[in-house]
């Protein structure tokens, strides 16, 4: 697959483990992508006011600072780079508050090297700054497109609810959920439970009503199970 990507732009790669920085340094060597290598949050924390250019690549999981809590220090610097974050896979509540804190996008460990060239190449084609308008209004319109009852199941995947009781809190069956969540993803354009949160949280969707869902259950109980509205 070809990828488009500005040359000579800077990856701040910030992660604790020596071995996985410097494979991710040589894979984006490879492409022509310079990297420059952070053994730990607070030593990126020192040189960002002096970075004015590329994207930094975070680790969430740390020991001292971690991603979380460095994104909230460079924020109230007035750090501009993008930052895409690593999370380790399915931990979903994770990634939605570092979305949420303003990454530009997450990804989930372990990850193939397209997936993160793919991220890279597209955090360095943002312009610098927070404003994420345009992105944030195509996601809006694409959330818009889903039913009333995908749109449940999407806040209920943000708010990380599993399979089992996003079936409670909506008083329907674990494989009814699973049917409405096939039909949300493919609304959405994509495949990836991952890529229908960062989404949700482009979109800025308000939390879920989900106490509400759950005490009509109750009412509903004896309704038929039948695939829903």
């Amino acid at each position: 697959m070809a990828l488009e990507r500005t040359p000579q732009r800077p990856v701040y790669i910030v992660d604790d483990d020596g071995a996985f920085r410097r494979s991710v340094e040589r894979l984006l060597r490879s492409v022509g992508l310079p990297a420059v290598l952070f053994e730990s949050a607070s030593a990126f924390l020192k040189a960002a006011p002096a970075l004015v250019d590329g994207c930094v690549l975070l680790d969430v999981r740390m020991p001292g600072m971690g991603g979380l809590e460095l994104q909230q220090q460079l924020k109230s610097l007035g750090f501009k780079l993008p930052i895409i974050v690593m999370t380790l896979k399915g931990d979903m509540e994770t990634a939605v508050r570092a979305m949420k804190g303003g990454a530009v996008d997450f990804i989930e460990k372990p990850f193939n090297d397209e997936g993160l060239l793919v991220a890279i190449n597209a955090a360095l084609a943002l312009p610098l700054g927070p404003a994420r308008d345009s992105e944030s209004m195509a996601a809006a319109q694409r959330v818009a497109g889903l039913s009333p009852r995908e749109r449940q199941v999407l806040d209920a995947l943000v708010a990380g609810r599993s399979t089992k009781q996003m079936a409670y809190d909506l008083g329907i069956s674990a494989r009814t959920v699973e049917v409405h969540r096939a039909r949300m993803l493919a609304r959405l354009g994509t495949h990836s439970l991952a890529e229908a949160i960062r989404l949700a949280v482009l979109a800025a969707l308000p939390p879920a009503d989900l106490e509400a869902n759950a005490a009509d259950r109750q009412r509903r109980s004896g309704a038929s199970r039948g695939l829903p509205e």
